[in-house]
């Protein structure tokens, strides 16, 4: 009787050297997903909202019907962080304890979502957005601006806990490719020039002006309209005369 994985075993060595399989490696994510104790996180950490974010606790869960106050999750995750400026073990714990959930439930949710920050996270909050649109416009000179302006590359916080770099995947701002998010602020059709001047208006304390810098309004075609330059045609237009 044949041995199947003998005779697989030599064809394979039949096609060695003839043609090699390559995989390109596998991209890591600035993010932490595995929790391990440090000094600034650890169970023994304590968090309590503030008094002013637990009124918006209570808001946040009367939204939500009995029985599904988990839905809250997401909402009080985020309210959390902009407590805090990252998202600690300890934040995560009080979620769990305000929602009556077990703590791994509230772990799964914290660490699928990028937008959760596991570590301390500078000030301005710098997300690069180099997904295909932005990076056939210019993504990775924008990045770049950012690595040489700051001192610091992807994933780094600067030591003054100012500025953190973050690569991340699409924005839904394709149509002003390229872009970055700082903090909840766009800023869109970007060039080197407009990432210098934003990163130096934020070290100098200055609120950079949010949204296109190509001098556009949102996301309409750059130039003059290209269509419905008229009035729209009547019924019956280009119908035949016939019917």
């Amino acid at each position: 009787m044949l041995n199947p994985l003998k005779c697989f075993g030599k064809y394979l060595g039949r096609y060695a050297g003839i043609r090699s399989l390559h995989s390109s490696s596998p991209l890591s994510h600035d993010s932490l997903f595995v929790h391990r104790d440090s000094p600034e996180d650890n169970p023994d950490t304590i968090f309590e909202f503030t008094p002013e974010n637990q009124k918006r606790v209570d808001s946040i869960l009367a939204i939500y019907p009995e029985g599904h106050k988990r839905a809250a999750m997401i909402p009080l995750l985020d309210l959390a962080q902009r407590q805090y400026g990252w998202l600690p073990l300890s934040a995560m714990h009080k979620v769990a304890e305000i929602l009556k959930l077990p703590r791994m439930r509230v772990y799964e949710v914290a660490t699928f979502y990028t937008m959760f920050m596991r570590k301390p996270t500078g000030k301005f909050h710098v997300q690069v957005c180099t997904t295909t649109p932005c990076w056939l416009r210019g993504s990775d000179e924008v990045l770049e601006a950012c690595k040489k302006n700051l001192g610091i590359g992807v994933g780094e916080t600067s030591k003054d806990m100012m500025f953190t770099i973050s690569e991340v995947e699409c924005l839904g701002a394709c149509v002003n490719a390229p872009m970055i998010q700082i903090n909840d602020d766009y800023y869109e059709d970007l060039t080197v020039d407009d990432t210098n001047e934003i990163l130096n208006d934020l070290k100098a304390c200055k609120k950079p002006r949010a949204g296109p810098r190509s001098g556009r309004f949102a996301a309409e075609p750059l130039g003059e309209p290209t269509s419905l330059k008229g009035d729209p045609p009547g019924p019956g237009f280009g119908v035949r005369a016939d019917l």
